[in-house]
């Protein structure tokens, strides 16, 4: 991993949680000093070209804007300007973006998204803007141009396919080379354009609503709630109004509902498989001939194993969580899964006092192809 304090341009991520973090933007100068792109233009086309990976097209004409959803069979021409290709969630398909995303790591894996990849022409961008997130924008390639403003007046133009903002005001201007990193924090508003063709490296954080958290949560309960019994009104009388909802029939509902009660556990399991859930694009590769469990076993405690790219794994307390799933698990193999979570790998060493639980858990997740054999 990379030392953070070259990342950070000679402060600890500590600091820069203090002074920055949600509060305002910091350029770095090399912040990876000779940084060049981990993938070819080439190879970042063909990823764009997949089904499997998520990408965007934005042409710009004057004040005019247009976006196509990928697959992205067919780009224009190389030579025609203002054109901008987004990759999402490269660091799913090619381990070197990978490594560049675990670098930022000194924050949770509950926050950090994905690392996304801008190819732009001359003069190609999405246009002002802000993101309700954390970002990162790393130069990889050619110059990019930064407007950033701290203003108040986050109106969008209206129509637009993309989030333009309807009155952008600069405060500073950056030129950004290779290695070169903008930090920006949430709601900042910021103008990238492409000087010449260029990549740019986007390090996105979740920031989930929690609107969309508490819908969620509902969802994720449905299937826990238990209020027997059904209701009665043995005492009815006569009623003159037959239109309105009975005082009796309100009361004794309210009773019943207010009897659920969400506890910590119940947020705690929900929010690990939530956060931990692969995004709908992502998809993993079974093992076509798996080694039988014991074979499995002596190969992983001689060689090792490691998270596949595309795993998220998280825990808190007793609970495990992987791609969406979760387990209570006890205090031995708790450590043994805790280190697995943490450094994305556990050595041969690290197997040798695994459980046969866990064991066999490993074996499943190896057949579904969500840890490799080092």
């Amino acid at each position: 991993m990379k030392n953070s304090l070259t990342l950070f341009g000679g402060i600890s991520p500590a600091v820069f949680l203090r002074d920055y973090w949600h509060k305002k933007p910091l350029l770095i100068r090399q912040a990876i000093p000779g940084f060049a792109p981990l993938l070819s233009r080439q190879a970042l086309f063909d990823l764009a070209a997949r089904d499997d990976v998520e990408s965007r097209l934005i042409q710009q004409r004057d004040d005019n804007w247009k976006m196509d959803h990928g697959p992205l069979a067919k780009l224009p021409p190389l030579k025609q300007s203002q054109w901008t290709m987004l990759v999402q969630g490269v660091n799913l398909h090619d381990d070197q973006a990978d490594d560049l995303l675990r670098q930022f790591r000194f924050l949770p894996d509950a926050r950090l998204d994905d690392l996304m990849i801008s190819y732009a022409t001359d003069g190609g961008g999405v246009g002002p803007h802000f993101d309700s997130y954390d970002v990162f924008l790393l130069q990889a390639h050619g110059k990019r141009r930064w407007q950033i403003s701290s203003q108040k007046d986050l109106s969008l133009v209206d129509g637009m396919p993309l989030k333009i903002l309807s009155n952008f005001q600069a405060e500073q201007e950056f030129v950004l080379e290779p290695g070169d990193m903008l930090y920006i924090p949430p709601h900042y508003a910021h103008d990238g354009v492409a000087v010449g063709e260029c990549m740019t490296y986007s390090i996105g954080f979740r920031a989930p609503a929690f609107q969309e958290l508490g819908e969620a949560f509902l969802q994720f309960m449905a299937d826990s709630i238990d209020l027997p019994g059904r209701y009665a009104d043995p005492e009815l009388s006569v009623t003159k109004h037959p239109a309105e909802i009975p005082a009796p029939l309100l009361t004794r509902v309210t009773e019943e509902i207010n009897k659920m009660r969400f506890t910590q556990d119940d947020i705690t399991i929900f929010l690990g498989e939530y956060l931990s859930e692969p995004k709908a694009s992502v998809f993993f590769d079974p093992i076509d001939k798996p080694l039988t469990p014991a074979r499995f076993e002596q190969a992983a405690k001689k060689r090792g194993i490691r998270l596949s790219r595309k795993t998220s794994m998280l825990y808190r307390g007793k609970h495990v969580f992987i791609n969406g799933e979760s387990f209570a698990v006890g205090r031995a193999d708790k450590t043994l899964l805790s280190t697995l979570a943490d450094m994305r790998h556990l050595d041969k060493l690290g197997l040798q006092h695994a459980s046969q639980d866990v064991l066999e858990a490993f074996h499943g997740w190896y057949q579904d192809g969500w840890i490799e054999l080092a």
